[in-house]
């Protein structure tokens, strides 16, 4: 249809099983016992009309596509623009700041340039604690979700997880298990590499709340209205990694009785 029209192939495609787990790749449980589930497409097109009859094709297809398949959800789709932010460094001296009251010009900001970064931005690495060399093992294993709390979201195409323990106590084996290769290593199949060993995953420790943030670049498919997935900002990932094993621990919950 493309051909006799003269228009292009996608750009991109992105399908996706709802209710079978997709999303959780290599971790993924019970996708055999999946009865019912939603198809997720998508796709990037350069131009508009081809897009239009995407749309169009989405009614025929759910009434004579697959033997299963009962409604489409949500309608015929809408069609909406790629939008993605560029960031870059723009002169301060260059930019006007005008304050304002009640429609009246009351003063122009302008800013006291004569501060160094040295007063603010300190050169010093702050010290964390290591993980104690003797930091018991043992022969349990606890879903990350027992241990800790998480939350996640998006920076653009980069998400952030925080992990903060649920006790003091387990801190410490959380900063031995959690390191960035291992959590890398778990979102591998939703992060776009550039290169093979480019290293996507960083992790930084709050020791005042016990928590760890761990920064996941390329890991959104865009992010925002740019990504074509069902969750472009990220707010599953920390649900996600609560399932992740910690092992070769003691009984850690007896530290807490």
């Amino acid at each position: 249809m493309f051909a006799q029209l003269g228009l292009e192939d996608y750009s991109a495609v992105h399908l996706q099983i709802i209710g079978a787990e997709d999303v959780y790749g290599p971790h993924a449980r019970g996708k055999d016992l999946v009865r019912e589930a939603v198809i997720w497409l998508g796709v990037h097109h350069k131009q508009k009309k081809a897009l239009e009859i995407f749309a169009r094709e989405i009614a025929p297809a759910g009434t004579g596509m697959a033997p299963g398949l009962t409604a489409v959800v949500g309608g015929r789709p809408r069609i909406s623009p790629v939008l993605k932010p560029f960031f870059f460094l723009y002169p301060r001296k260059n930019v006007t700041i005008d304050i304002f009251m009640d429609g009246k010009h009351i003063e122009e900001f302008v800013d006291d340039h004569s501060f160094t970064v040295d007063e603010y931005i300190s050169a010093v690495e702050p010290i964390t604690p290591e993980v104690p060399k003797d930091l018991p093992s043992g022969p349990y294993t606890y879903r990350l979700e027992e241990l800790a709390y998480t939350r996640s979201g998006d920076k653009g195409n980069i998400a952030n997880i925080g992990v903060v323990a649920r006790h003091p106590l387990y801190y410490p084996y959380l900063k031995r298990a959690l390191s960035s290769q291992v959590v890398e290593e778990y979102f591998q199949h939703l992060l776009q590499k550039d290169q093979p060993d480019e290293q996507l995953v960083s992790r930084y420790e709050l020791p005042g709340i016990y928590g760890l943030n761990f920064v996941l670049k390329n890991a959104l498919g865009g992010g925002g209205i740019a990504s074509l997935r069902s969750d472009p900002q990220g707010k599953a990932f920390g649900q996600m990694l609560l399932d992740l094993e910690i092992t070769n621990v003691p009984d850690l919950k007896s530290l807490i009785d």
